[in-house]
């Protein structure tokens, strides 16, 4: 049944032009958060997103993403329900704002990670990853190449 429809349409299937999206897995290792704590930081009114490029030595396919809501947030079914929510967040946008080869940790925020509109904190991580990617260091002046010497008379 499901090639009548291929055949309806001229005999061809549907193929996305669109190459697939990175694979997100999740950070489970203490040493891996701290990288990432160490690493860029944009903070956003609902969460707060670090997140950093591995390094060569690492395992660099992918996207890694880790959450974490402190006991500032309350007590244990208010952190797992702001853990949901964060986590429902990366799972709609990482695979397709996210970077391969990057971590993500998504931190929650007392009050406002759990009672905020989940549609403004779709936008509030989509603008917060666009930030995160954009490379505010100056260029490398050794990179720079020299301008040439001017003439004296």
């Amino acid at each position: 049944m499901a090639g009548a429809g291929a055949e309806a349409a001229g005999g061809l299937a549907a193929v996305s032009s669109c190459p697939p999206a990175p694979a997100v897995s999740v950070l489970a290792k203490r040493a891996d958060f701290l990288r990432a704590a160490s690493a860029r930081r944009q903070p956003a009114p609902g969460f707060l997103l670090q997140a950093r490029r591995r390094g060569a030595g690492e395992l660099a396919q992918g996207i890694r993403v880790g959450f974490t809501c402190s006991k500032k947030i309350g007590n244990a079914v208010t952190r797992n329900r702001a853990k949901r929510r964060l986590r429902a967040l990366a799972r709609a946008l990482l695979p397709d704002h996210g970077r391969d080869g990057w971590d993500y940790v998504l931190v929650g925020r007392p009050e406002a990670t759990v009672s905020r509109p989940f549609a403004q904190m779709l936008a509030e991580l989509e603008s917060a990853l666009a930030r995160i990617h954009l490379d505010k260091r100056p260029p490398d002046p050794r990179a720079v190449p020299p301008r040439p010497a001017e003439r004296r008379p």
